[in-house]
């Protein structure tokens, strides 16, 4: 069991790190704008998926998916809200606004825990209300004093919010390669029609027009995409929310630093002002988590979220 639980921190951990450093790796793909990129990513996901499934003989598996209608249009709705992350993602990227990346994943948790609340119906609890409520404020602040809505940011949290209550709709019934290839097949014709639109461009395509290594960077796309959820997924197998819910915020703290550390976007007081009311909220609700977890190994098991 012990064994199980370091695996579990160990795959879930990479993931993050993974996704943390994602903005240095799509930075190397330029002059490749967000819109092709996003394009080659949704195709080279689905021939990384396609070889997965190969290799691991997982075809049995995904037949039995194709064959209940309400799962496929669960995937289909999964890979459009996935899509739309990936894209305002890479936007917020390649046009200097990483640290804006970064607020979204710092509010998403929260966030979900609202969605939670409004769809799911579900009760919670006092420390998380508060969460919430700071957020809020947080949000406010950026708004009225930076003087800009954060769409970048808001995007990323409503997309990737009810991505999440998607995935949990869907469930066990489907495995972690068989969603992300139906995901991805679905939104095959998008990425057709944006690879075609692109080349209409000036610029054009820049898939091999950039030199060799270049062109292997873009190929990764797809692994890129790929090896990060996949870890997440055997980590979350392994591991109790609760640490997930403190693993998770390596992502939006190796997007920050990136952001504002190493590629020097600009922070002036009010944006500075605003992160630290959104920290105030996440030290609140991770402190709740581990509460929480507490009264549970006192009381025996019980949901945490």
């Amino acid at each position: 069991m012990r064994a199980s639980r370091s695996a579990g921190v160990a795959y879930a951990g990479a993931a993050y790190l993974l996704w943390g450093v994602l903005p240095l790796y799509f930075l190397l793909l330029v002059p490749t704008g967000p819109w092709e990129v996003v394009a080659w990513r949704v195709l080279l996901s689905f021939v990384f998926c396609v070889l997965l499934l190969t290799v691991t003989r997982g075809w049995a598996a995904l037949a039995v998916i194709v064959r209940q209608p309400k799962l496929l249009g669960l995937t289909a709705l999964a890979g459009l809200l996935i899509y739309v992350n990936w894209q305002v993602f890479l936007i917020g990227t390649l046009t200097g606004n990483v640290v804006e990346t970064s607020l979204g994943y710092f509010i998403n948790p929260i966030a979900t825990v609202l969605l939670g609340v409004f769809v799911l119906k579900e009760r919670i609890r006092r420390l998380q209300w508060a969460a919430i409520g700071i957020a809020a404020v947080a949000v406010i602040v950026i708004i009225v004093f930076h003087g800009e809505f954060p769409w970048i940011a808001l995007s990323l949290t409503a997309s990737f919010g009810v991505y999440g209550l998607i995935k949990k709709k869907i469930g066990p019934a489907v495995d972690a390669v068989s969603g992300l290839t139906l995901e991805s097949l679905w939104l095959i014709p998008i990425a057709v029609v944006q690879l075609l639109l692109v080349a209409t461009t000036p610029e054009g395509l820049t898939m091999g027009q950039n030199g060799v290594w270049h062109a292997v960077l873009l190929a990764f796309a797809g692994v890129a995409t790929a090896v990060p959820l996949l870890l997440f997924a055997a980590g979350a197998r392994r591991i109790d929310l609760t640490v997930i819910g403190m693993i998770q915020f390596i992502t939006p703290v190796m997007q920050f630093v990136i952001g504002a550390a190493v590629l020097g976007e600009a922070m002036p007081p009010e944006r500075w002002v605003g992160f630290v009311i959104v920290w105030i909220a996440i030290a609140v609700f991770v402190a709740d988590l581990l509460l929480t977890a507490g009264r549970s190994r006192r009381s025996g098991p019980t949901e945490l979220l």
